[in-house]
């Protein structure tokens, strides 16, 4: 059973149509690039995924199930902005999380904090900016979820966070979920893509496996966004 699916997916915001007849389907075990220049409809799209909007046609659904309360457990969602109140310390997010979710994993949050050498009482507000993402991440993927949608988990941050945060991906997410990826920096997150789907004015105008792309292509995901979606 395909972890996200949608058929003939639908949005719009008054006049503005966010997203036009999307259809795509994720399987598990995949992790997903979400590209397209700002204002294609990704985070659109990931928010319906995550049941925050509902679609005005078509059909979505997470292993399944329409996004709602039925779905709320198998998501985990990294939003573009950070959402995690800042009078808390890693201690009480850790509480907070394992209250919230069944399927949290405290002792793998644990293990990921302490080798930022964050202390259980730091609270949110004292950290840098770039580990109060580290710190949001960890929560986020600390969870054995079905389906992961990380709006922009790279941006902002300098390139050895980079390499931390997609390390943090790559090895602690559920082997029979799928991570959902969107972001501009495609050339940072290109080595842990297995696919990638590229949203353009509302529409998908591609979805294809990375090793596709190079072999059929002859060129990196990153050259062919720059093809795709030149000015």
């Amino acid at each position: 059973m395909p972890v996200l699916e949608c058929k003939g997916l639908t949005k719009r915001f008054g006049r503005t149509t966010a997203l036009e007849e999307v259809s795509l389907t994720i399987e598990p075990g995949r992790i997903v690039g979400l590209l397209g220049p700002n204002g294609s409809g990704k985070t659109t799209l990931i928010k319906l995924a995550n049941g925050l909007l509902t679609p005005d046609g078509g059909y979505i659904a997470v292993c399944g199930a329409a996004p709602g309360r039925e779905s709320h457990s198998l998501v985990s969602y990294l939003p573009e902005r950070t959402a995690i109140p800042t009078w808390m310390s890693a201690k009480q997010l850790m509480d907070f999380y394992g209250d919230f979710y069944r399927d949290f994993r405290r002792d793998t949050a644990e293990e990921m904090l302490a080798h930022l050498n964050i202390q259980p009482r730091q609270t949110v507000k004292q950290m840098s900016k770039g580990t109060r993402e580290k710190v949001q991440l960890i929560m986020v993927m600390s969870r054995a979820a079905k389906l992961y949608l990380l709006d922009e988990p790279i941006g902002g941050v300098d390139p050895a966070t980079r390499d931390y945060i997609l390390s943090t991906i790559i090895g602690n997410y559920n082997p029979e979920a799928a991570v959902v990826i969107s972001t501009h920096l495609i050339a940072d997150v290109e080595k842990v893509l297995d696919e990638v789907i590229f949203l353009h004015q509302s529409r998908v105008v591609l979805q294809s496996t990375v090793d596709d792309i190079r072999e059929e292509k002859g060129m990196s995901v990153d050259e062919l966004f720059r093809e795709v979606f030149k000015c």
